[in-house]
């Protein structure tokens, strides 16, 4: 840890005095992840194809600043990368990801800038195939936003309880701002939360989410269920995911659900396995099939992938 000493001149009429303040500041973390798989992709009513894809790659750098009564500042700035074909939209070579700036204390936590709302974020680990094709977000759940123009308050851990609010800057006086909460619990090997999304994702459009996960040896199980209202107009959804910690090195997933969020009818199941070739480096294998009264949306994906993190 480095430390640097400020020195701050303070004048007056009749002297100039010196002040020094020391900060301890921490040493910038680099950090990223490498994730890409080999897939492919059967249509039912149309032909079938392969594809690489990079999964929420990434490259980051974070840290923290000790500052005077017990406060410290953090800071972080995150970048998804494209690992496949070098871009995004619109010839982007970076995306931006969780980038923000804040304080945090006995208090709990302040931070502004650009992260996933408390409702994404109260999942969890539930999602055992995040960021594959298995994700919620692609046939499950409406909600798994990263909002801009955020600031977000975080409280102190009480007794495993902590509450999040984050409030949405519209910056557009015909457009309400919008509100993302959340209430989680944890002790131990029980997960359990709450999150309530208002006008998030647009004017009368809400959410609610309760979200449960309970890890036993080496079984871990997980819930989640939520509400998508639009002006009236009321849909659910849920999934449920178990993971089995077969050896030290290899886990076993399985996940299934339902919705008629984002599509009518839509069902997800997928099934995985991950074998560990490091501390911070795995493969893995998954096969995902979706369906949804839209039949022409219906595929099978199976895909083989190699992830590094560091």
């Amino acid at each position: 840890m480095k430390k640097i000493a400020l020195s701050l001149a303070i004048a007056s009429p009749v002297l100039v005095q010196a002040e020094t303040i020391n900060l301890e500041i921490e040493k910038p973390e680099f950090y990223g992840k490498i994730n890409v798989t080999q897939e492919f992709v059967q249509q039912k009513d149309a032909g079938n194809y392969s594809q690489l894809n990079s999964n929420a790659s990434r490259l980051g750098v974070k840290g923290k600043i000790a500052l005077e009564h017990g406060l410290k500042a953090i800071y972080q700035a995150e970048y998804e990368t494209f690992q496949d074909d070098g871009e995004k939209a619109a010839g982007q070579t970076f995306s931006q990801r969780n980038t923000f700036i804040g304080l945090e204390g006995g208090f709990g936590r302040v931070q502004a800038g650009m992260f996933d709302t408390p409702f994404k974020s109260a999942q969890n680990k539930v999602d055992l195939f995040n960021d594959l094709q298995g994700d919620i977000k692609n046939i499950i759940s409406k909600s798994e936003n990263r909002s801009k123009n955020s600031v977000q308050y975080s409280s102190p851990s009480f007794a495993g309880l902590v509450a999040t609010v984050d409030h949405l800057n519209s910056e557009d006086e015909d457009v309400n701002n919008g509100l993302s909460a959340s209430l989680a619990y944890t002790r131990g090997d029980i997960y359990v939360a709450y999150a309530y999304d208002n006008e998030v994702n647009g004017e009368l459009m809400n959410a609610q989410r309760v979200v449960g996960q309970y890890k036993v040896g080496a079984v871990q199980l997980g819930a989640l269920w939520e509400t998508f209202d639009n002006d009236g107009t009321s849909e659910e959804g849920w999934m449920a995911s178990a993971a089995f910690k077969a050896t030290s090195d290899v886990t076993v997933k399985a996940q299934y659900g339902a919705s008629d969020i984002k599509i009518k009818g839509g069902t997800s199941y997928s099934l995985g396995a991950d074998y560990k070739l490091a501390k911070n480096v795995k493969t893995f294998v998954y096969a995902t099939s979706e369906e949804s009264d839209d039949e022409t949306k219906d595929a099978q994906y199976y895909g083989v992938g190699l992830e590094y993190k560091f």
